[in-house]
């Protein structure tokens, strides 16, 4: 789990707290048992009454706000904190201070991202539909200018399909025939090639890119010779791609982002990948073309899975696994190759032994002499 400090939205500065309150319709403080209802979590301890406008890390938080205890990493900081309120796993009932009220929930983390969305609420991403003067939407395409935004430098091409509620940010490019669903966010920079496919509530973070060329080649009288990419790349719904990642179009056929999907930044994903439902897959890792993954797999950072070889359901790779052959499902693995976590993780704890065995073999040596 990351560290809170991480996961925090740091109170707001004075003079956007000044805005807010000026203006009728902006978030107004919670007192602890709006809180407790807010996040869906039970009070431990606390004056009901006590007054909380804000969130930080247990470290910076001051008793009008509130911060969390997601990792057992952090129980001094926990212990030591000053925030107002501190929501805690479902358990805990020692803490800090009497004067720090705490509120039981089953996931701290996702509570606290609750409370977050609440106290920024006021000054999150607003909708307003309309297509910028400086955009070029090609007449042939099909969207309801009443009900999608296309900002500034945005380039929507011929046949393209934009649903209802999707944003088009700047400089973001929509090829010729893509398909866009409902709701969908597609922010500065992103470039999605021709015929490609998004569901509904797909989120594309600056610079991604989906469907370019898939990387194919073939040695044909000495040179290397480009093969015709000429499939495409389906994203299922409530997909979330990071920033300047790559999903590259089949060479026939689809590339598929299964539903529920969450990509981190900086990740390659190749030609006719077939990423299962609700995957994780975290920044730099690489998936080469035609692997399949199951659903709720994760995949840590830095990771690599070879061409043509399946991961099963829930499997996890940790962090710099190399999978060069098909692995179960249901299981943690590292390393490379990819092995079971455990004996790995003896592998390691092996080789850092291994110096000193080899003075002892030579010492043994040495004395038969």
């Amino acid at each position: 789990m990351l560290q809170p400090s991480l996961l925090v939205k740091k109170r707001l500065p004075r003079r956007h707290r000044l805005k807010a309150e000026s203006d009728p319709h902006s978030i107004v403080a919670l007192t602890l048992s709006e809180l407790a209802r807010q996040v869906d979590g039970d009070i431990i301890r606390g004056e009901l009454s006590h007054v909380v406008d804000g969130v930080a890390s247990l470290d910076e938080a001051s008793a009008s706000e509130v911060s969390f205890l997601g990792n057992e990493k952090y129980k001094q900081q926990f212990l030591e904190t000053a925030a107002g309120v501190v929501i805690v796993p479902r358990g805990v009932e020692a803490g800090p201070a009497e004067g720090v009220a705490l509120i039981a929930a089953d996931n701290p983390s996702y509570a606290f991202g609750l409370a977050v969305k609440y106290f920024t609420s006021a000054f999150a991403r607003k909708f307003v539909p309309g297509i910028h003067p400086r955009a070029v939407v090609d007449e042939s395409a099909k969207l309801d200018p009443a009900k999608v935004r296309v900002h500034a430098g945005a380039v929507v091409m011929a046949g393209a399909v934009i649903g209802d509620g999707s944003e088009i940010g700047p400089n973001a490019v929509v090829g010729e025939q893509v398909e866009i669903g409902e709701d969908c966010l597609l922010l500065a920079n992103v470039s999605i090639r021709e015929r490609c496919i998004l569901g509904d509530r797909v989120i594309l973070q600056p610079g991604a890119v989906v469907g370019s060329d898939g990387y194919g080649f073939e040695m044909v009288d000495g040179r290397h010779q480009k093969i015709d990419q000429i499939g495409i790349v389906v994203v299922e719904d409530d997909v979330e791609i990071g920033a300047n990642t790559t999903i590259d179009r089949a060479r026939f056929g689809r590339t598929v982002i299964g539903k529920g999907s969450k990509i981190d930044n900086l990740v390659q994903i190749a030609h006719n990948v077939q990423l299962g439902e609700h995957n994780l897959v975290v920044s730099q890792s690489g998936l080469a073309g035609s692997c399949r993954t199951g659903q709720y797999v994760t995949i840590a950072a830095q990771s690599g899975i070879a061409g043509h070889v399946t991961v099963g359901d829930k499997a996890l790779l940790a962090g710099r696994t190399g999978v060069s052959a098909s692995i179960e499902g249901g299981k943690m693995y590292g390393g490379a190759p990819a092995q079971p976590f455990a004996m790995e993780q003896k592998q390691k704890a092996a080789l850092r032994r291994l110096p000193e065995l080899l003075k002892r073999v030579k010492q043994l040596e040495k004395g038969g002499e």
